[in-house]
């Protein structure tokens, strides 16, 4: 009789438990200790990735920001001849975001231009705090309707494309999935503007511990019409997505650049914009709101 490291005497108490039990019990030990989970295939990596979006959905409006915007104007050899900024501060006014622009090509807002923004800002504020329980509940209803509009847009996603798991990488010393999707021809939209999918071709950098989207890119395969024929964002036009980590609990939008051809009517645009969002800051429900006026502090 043996064992995995040599004989075993006759009689030895070892020996009378018999070889077939303790060889099975030593098999299974070491088949559990090599045994890997199956990898995830792409479809169920970015449906599980659109439910961890729903949830960052849910909390970013717990949170305040900074919103920067950025447009540069080129020529048609991708020189830039005009740059434009504007930075809005995101709140939580009574329940929905507003943005309040605080600066302009990189200066805060000043004379008459400040005194419009405040003003409206000021307006907006008593409207809100004005409102009886039914007007507020009928805005916010309006908001959830266009949150609801986007995420019906991206549950599309799986239906919509080839997805295939095209490479593992690092981001940030962040292990990811780069999921590759390519438009499927006989994908029929079921929601409104998702007829947009069948028209990019798309890659995706999710985080293999979160499912959470650090990256996405998309490129345009075929002309896009907004408008009739008003509008016309040309082949080859690109944009990228970021996320990143905030306080350690929610996955909020980092960085989004686009490299846009396009046509108005009878004009060319060729434009690279940038967005950041960055600065954020948790939203204490207690906080009170400081109007303009208030902000401007008593008049001497």
């Amino acid at each position: 009789m043996y064992t995995v490291s040599g004989p075993v005497k006759q009689g030895s108490k070892l020996g009378t438990m018999g070889i077939g039990p303790l060889a099975a019990l030593i098999f299974l030990i070491a088949a559990l200790g090599s045994a890997q989970v199956p990898a995830p295939d792409a479809d169920s990596i970015i449906r599980r990735s659109l439910e961890r979006d729903t949830e960052n959905e849910s909390r970013l409006k717990d949170y305040t920001y900074t919103e920067n915007r950025q447009t540069q104007t080129l020529d048609k050899t991708g020189a830039v001849v005009k740059t434009e900024t504007v930075t809005l501060d995101i709140v939580n006014l009574y329940g929905s975001q507003y943005g309040r622009r605080i600066a302009r090509n990189g200066r805060p807002l000043e004379g008459k231009e400040k005194q419009k923004v405040d003003q409206e800002f000021d307006k907006e504020t008593r409207k809100r705090e004005q409102e009886t329980p039914e007007e507020r509940a009928k805005r916010e209803a309006e908001q959830e309707k266009d949150q609801a509009q986007a995420r019906n847009f991206l549950q599309e996603i799986p239906k919509a494309y080839f997805l295939k798991i095209a490479a593992q990488e690092a981001i940030d010393g962040l292990p990811v999935w780069v999921i590759e999707a390519t438009p499927r021809p006989d994908f029929h939209p079921t929601v409104k503007h998702a007829e947009l999918l069948k028209k990019l071709y798309g890659r995706i950098w999710i985080d293999q511990s979160s499912y959470q989207w650090v990256r996405a890119e998309a490129e345009v395969l075929q002309p896009i019409t907004f408008g009739g024929f008003l509008f016309k964002l040309d082949r080859g036009a690109r944009m990228t997505f970021l996320q990143t980590r905030v306080n350690d609990e929610v996955w909020l939008p980092a960085k989004m650049t686009a490299r846009i051809d396009a046509r108005l009517l009878m004009k060319h645009f060729n434009l690279a914009s940038e967005t950041t969002w960055s600065d954020y800051r948790k939203f204490q429900v207690d906080s009170r709101i400081v109007t303009g006026e208030e902000a401007a502090g008593p008049q001497r």
